[in-house]
Order: structure tokens, then sequence, then C-alpha cells
């Protein structure tokens, strides 16, 4: 067997057991149940049934890598095709997978060729997303498909809401980007259209809104992801080395924005006071390992990172309404410690056309259209 044929079977291989992991993961979140570790574990019915997450979800995630993968080709750049990363937990609910990449087996020189791979994936997965959450939008079933999925609440009728609620923790919530928000606004039926908590329950929009989710984190425009190529195209690398690093910065402030507060720390037991101390200990390491690679003097990662939190302590002390989103921040260490803040310097360096800044533009204003301040939330 050939070198290429062995690729080719393993590429093969992980994209079948991705689309059986995200099923998985799909029926779960439409039963709000398990296939193992519980009484009434789910079964090969709601497995079937998890391929309306699963479809949807591969074929934007399909059409985002092989946007990559033509545009490559189109540049004669060799690369793989796509190998998909299945990822299933069965004990906890995860969307399946942990995406998928092209490996670029050849040198990139050129400026224009790393903006037009970077663009091509994220604009043609944002295609493919958007007819994803129109048709789910617009297929919504009856308000009593609920019911299928929380027997429970049939008792109620359809006033729930008004009963189950009132205690209910650790449901989960979608935050809305300025897109999603406009569907559930101006294209869902207002009588279909499902309560907050229960809209992970609906398979077509949820792999919608997930591939609106990365589609943003792919766009954030630092380091090698595809906002970075689109952001290093558009500006040069001199301007890049400055912009890139600041929206590092911004970002890492953003999401651990309220996790410590002055006034937690005006506590009379010591052992508590020491505990809380020992956690914004290890969250300023935890900053200063992030920003590491941003400098080259160790130095001026720690400056930083304690300037990072002396302004989180200020803005929360001001405004004490305002927090981040803590669950940024293990991609904010992803980006710093792995993918890298810059980007790699090209030896040619031609303008972009108008044409091309104008999708370039465009990819930024997919980007705000598609970022939610807050994507999951937990009631507590």
């Amino acid at each position: 067997m050939s070198p290429n044929t062995r690729t080719l079977l393993l590429q093969l291989s992980l994209f079948v057991l991705t689309l059986i992991t995200t099923t998985l993961a799909g029926a779960e979140w439409m039963f709000g149940n398990s296939f193992v570790l519980v009484e009434k574990a789910l079964g090969w019915d709601e497995f079937w049934q998890g391929l309306h997450f699963s479809i949807p979800f591969l074929f934007i995630l399909t059409v985002h890598e092989f946007g990559h993968y033509f545009t490559a080709k189109a540049h004669q750049v060799e690369v793989t095709l796509p190998y998909y990363i299945p990822l299933w937990f069965g004990i906890s609910q995860s969307i399946g997978t942990m995406g998928a990449f092209i490996r670029i087996k050849s040198l990139v020189r050129s400026r224009l060729k790393f903006f037009d791979i970077g663009i091509a994936g994220p604009l043609a997965g944002f295609v493919a997303a958007l007819g994803v959450l129109w048709y789910g939008f617009t297929h919504l079933p009856p308000p009593e498909y609920i019911f299928s999925i929380h027997p429970e609440y049939q008792q109620y009728g359809l006033n729930y809401p008004e009963f189950v609620y009132q205690n209910q923790e650790g449901a989960l919530i979608l935050g809305d980007s300025l897109l999603f928000y406009w569907f559930k606004m101006y294209v869902a039926d207002p009588a279909l259209l499902p309560h907050a908590n229960e809209i992970i329950h609906y398979p077509y929009i949820l792999a919608g809104y997930i591939a609106l989710f990365f589609t943003s984190l792919n766009l954030i425009p630092i380091g090698q992801l595809d906002g970075g190529h689109i952001l290093y195209g558009l500006i040069g690398k001199k301007k890049f080395d400055i912009a890139a690093p600041a929206l590092f910065i911004l970002f890492a402030f953003y999401s651990g924005l309220g996790l410590f507060r002055a006034e937690e720390f005006a506590i009379p037991d010591e052992s508590e006071f020491y505990s809380l101390l020992g956690y914004l200990a290890f969250y300023i390491y935890f900053l200063y390992v992030c920003l590491r690679k941003i400098s080259d003097n160790p130095r001026n990662a720690w400056i930083i990172a304690l300037s990072i939190v002396v302004l989180q302590f200020g803005v929360s002390y001001i405004y004490p309404t305002w927090e981040g989103y803590p669950g940024f921040l293990p991609f904010i260490f992803l980006l710093g410690r792995f993918l890298g803040v810059y980007h790699p310097e090209t030896i040619e360096n031609e303008p972009l056309s108008k044409g091309r800044i104008l999708l370039g533009w465009l990819a930024v204003l997919v980007f705000i259209l598609c970022f939610s301040p807050k994507p999951f939330i937990i009631i507590v």
C-alpha cells in the first residue's frame, strides 16, 4: 500500500469516526441525555436522530476546509485533504469533534496567497452556516415538540416556562451574536421560536450557531488564524506586528474582566483570603505564560500581565456590572502558547487588489456579525 493510499484511508477513517461522534453528540444535545452512565441511556432511535445535527454541522465544516483546499490548489500550493478530529466524551456533552484541518506541505512565500487561502475557508463556511440557520429557523417544529424531549413539562402545557425555570440551575443558553439575534427576531416565527433555555435541543439551529462561534474565533485577527492571514494581507507585517499583540492583550483583558474584584478580598476569614490570593497568583502566572512569546524579554510579559490584572481590578471597581467571559481563557492559552500571536514573514509582499481589500473588510464584518461576547451562558 502506497503512502498516499494510507493517508487517504486515515483521512476517510477520521471522517467516518467524526460523523459517528458528532451524531452521538447531536443526539445528546437534542434529548438532553447520554448514551452511557445513566439509567435510561439513549439508544439507536436517538442515535439516528443525531444525524440532524451531525450532517449540517459537518457540511459547514467541510465547506470551510475545502474553501482553503481549492484556493490553495488554485495557487499551486501543496496541501492535504482535510483531517477531521473526532472527540466524544460520553460522560459529558461535547460537539463530537475538535474541528478539522488541512496541512500546507509547501512554503507559502506570498502575502497575497496567505490572504486568499486564509479568507476562502471562513467566507465559504459562513455562507454554508447561513443556509443551515435559515433552514433551522424557517422549519421550526410546533411548540409541542419540546414535550418529546421534556415529557415532564407537559403537565404545565405551553405555559411551562412560568413553572420549570424558577430553580433550573445548570441550563445552557446560547448567547446572541448580532446575526443570531437577527435570525431570532426577523426570520423565525415568534409563535414557534423556542425558549432560550431550550434552543440547544434544535439541531439545525445548534449546528449553525456553533459554526458561527467557530467562524468568529477563526476570524480573530491574531497569529496564524484565518483572521491573522487576512489582517496580515491587508496591512502588512510591520503594522500587523503592532496590531496583533495589542488585540491579543485586549482579548485577554476582556476575558478575565470581573474574574477577581477588590471587594472579594475584604473578608475576615484569613484562610479564605489566602486561598483567594493563591488563585490570583495563579491567574497572573497564567497570563504571563500566555503573553510570554509576545516579547523576547520575559520581564515585559510580567509587566503586561500585572498591568492587565490592575486594570481589570480598576474597571471592575468603577463598573461593577461589567464582566468578561472566562470561557475564552483556554483559547487565549492556546493562542499565546502554541499557535502564536505573530505571523510568519513573507518574501513576496505584493499589494492586494481593490477586490481583495474589499473581501478583507467583508471578513471583518463577518467576524463582527458572528462574534458573541458571551457565547455559552450557564445558569447558576
